[in-house]
């Protein structure tokens, strides 16, 4: 199993204190932590299909090789609940170019959401708050979204195959609440070009769903279409060793990524964990900025080695 880095750790989004880094850089900070391979966010400012095209995509994809960092997958930021049609159209648009930017990079991955709801600014600084009060279905009952994300995945997954990439379902709130929501998904695109991103946090935060047993059976469940994963979390080092710690204050449970990749070692997966920031670093009372965000990667790097190691 390889450690990597999606690069909206260093996207300028959770810290406002320093301009984000070039994508160029992200790889920098990869090689000089000892990361495997980067994700690359297909968004403004490190990978928008608006402003790479082939030229710039041979650009990345040649230095990031120079530095002996593998583009090991890219990410879509899409929303496939609406049901206006100009709104679906316009999600549909980006994902074709997003796949289209996934093969020019050499990416073999583009992760998709079933309904990512985005975020907004405020201060510099995104936040959840604002888009998760109101997710834009327009009050489309369940099944009705249901059905509209299937079609929507089917279209992206031709276009997938016709380029040679894999797509790969995130068990991402909203519309998708459990793994199983994600396999039922996969089942019903029924296309080789469309399978699954499982990450342990979004499995839940709870003693049931971090369980060892729970995420046993999630990782046996979805066996070979896992893809690639993802991990967060907030860290620290306590006599030379890294540790995890609740980053939420009113929940004191983590992912249990002990057990999480002691199954994915126990299926046979051999693809990417890639180390995420992805949330506001507020504490004691203000928001930390790149320093803060810079010492997490370089820590997660160690902490998910070590874990690997000792499954």
């Amino acid at each position: 199993m390889k450690v990597g880095l999606y690069s909206i750790s260093y996207s300028g989004t959770w810290y406002a204190d320093k301009p984000a880094l070039t994508v160029e850089e992200v790889i920098d900070r990869a090689a000089l932590y000892g990361y495997d391979g980067v994700e690359i966010d297909l968004k403004r400012p490190h990978g928008s299909p608006i402003d790479l095209d082939e030229a710039r995509c041979g650009q990345i994809r040649d230095y990031a090789r120079s530095k002996g960092i593998e583009i090991c997958g890219v990410a879509a930021n899409n929303n496939f609940a609406s049901p206006v049609a100009e709104q679906m159209e316009n999600e549909l648009l980006m994902v074709k170019e997003q796949i289209r930017v996934a093969r020019q990079l050499g990416a073999p991955v583009l992760r998709l959401f079933a309904a990512w709801p985005g975020v907004t600014y405020r201060n510099g600084i995104a936040t959840y708050e604002e888009t998760r009060k109101m997710h834009h279905f327009y009050g489309s009952l369940d099944y009705e979204i249901r059905i509209r994300v299937t079609q929507c995945f089917r279209e992206c997954a031709k276009w997938a195959q016709e380029a040679g990439i894999i797509l790969a379902l995130q068990n991402h709130e909203p519309v998708i609440r459990s793994y199983n929501d994600m396999l039922d998904f996969v089942r019903w695109v029924d296309s080789p070009n469309f399978k699954c991103c499982l990450d342990a946090p979004n499995c839940g935060l709870s003693e049931r769903t971090q369980s060892d047993e729970y995420l046993t059976r999630a990782v046996r469940e979805v066996g070979d279409k896992q893809m690639i994963t993802h991990a967060n979390g907030e860290l620290r080092e306590e006599n030379g060793q890294v540790v995890m710690f609740p980053y939420e204050t009113s929940n004191p449970i983590y992912p249990n990524y002990r057990a999480f990749i002691r199954a994915l070692k126990q299926v046979g997966y051999q693809g990417y964990i890639n180390y995420e920031f992805c949330h506001m670093p507020f504490y004691d009372g203000k928001v930390l900025g790149f320093d803060y965000v810079d010492n997490q990667v370089r820590l997660a790097q160690r902490y998910f080695r070590d874990l690997i190691a000792q499954a």
